[in-house]
C-alpha cells in the first residue's frame, strides 16, 4: 500500500457545516442543555415545599439580567427541541427526507423556535 499523506477523513478545517448537520448538533445541545434546567426547575419546586425564602432566592435571581438570559436560553431550547422533536416524529413516519423538504422543515424549525421563544419570553411578561 502506498503511504499517501492525506488525512484518512475530512478535517474541520475542510468541512463545510450543513445546516442538516448544525441542526443535528443543536438538538443534541438544546437537549443537554434542557436536562440542566430540569434540574432547576425540580430544586426550585423542592425548595418551594421546604424552604420558601429559598425559593424567593431563587426567583430573585432569574429576575436579574443574567437570570433573564438563562430563562430566555431555556425556552429557546424547549421550543427548539419541541419543533426539532415534531419533525423527527415526520421522519419516522419516512415522511420528509428528499433535500428540498429537509431544508424547508429545517428552516421551519428555527422560525417556530425563535417566533415561540419571542412570544413567550417578551409577549407574556
Amino acid at each position: 500500500m502506498r503511504n499517501t499523506n492525506r488525512p484518512l477523513s475530512p478535517h474541520m478545517q475542510v468541512y463545510k457545516p450543513q445546516l442538516t448537520s448544525m441542526l443535528s448538533i443543536t438538538h443534541r445541545a438544546t437537549g443537554i442543555f434542557l436536562s440542566f434546567g430540569l434540574v432547576v426547575f425540580v430544586s426550585w419546586l423542592a425548595l418551594i415545599a421546604t424552604h420558601a425564602e429559598k425559593a424567593n432566592w431563587l426567583i430573585s435571581f432569574f429576575s436579574t439580567w443574567y437570570g433573564q438570559v438563562l430563562l430566555f436560553g431555556w425556552i429557546f431550547c424547549f421550543f427548539y427541541h419541541f419543533s426539532n422533536g415534531i419533525r423527527h416524529l415526520f421522519w419516522d413516519a419516512g415522511k420528509g427526507f428528499d433535500m428540498k423538504t429537509v431544508y424547508t422543515t429545517g428552516y421551519l424549525v428555527l422560525a417556530a423556535a425563535f417566533g415561540l421563544t419571542t412570544i413567550t419570553f417578551f409577549i407574556t411578561r
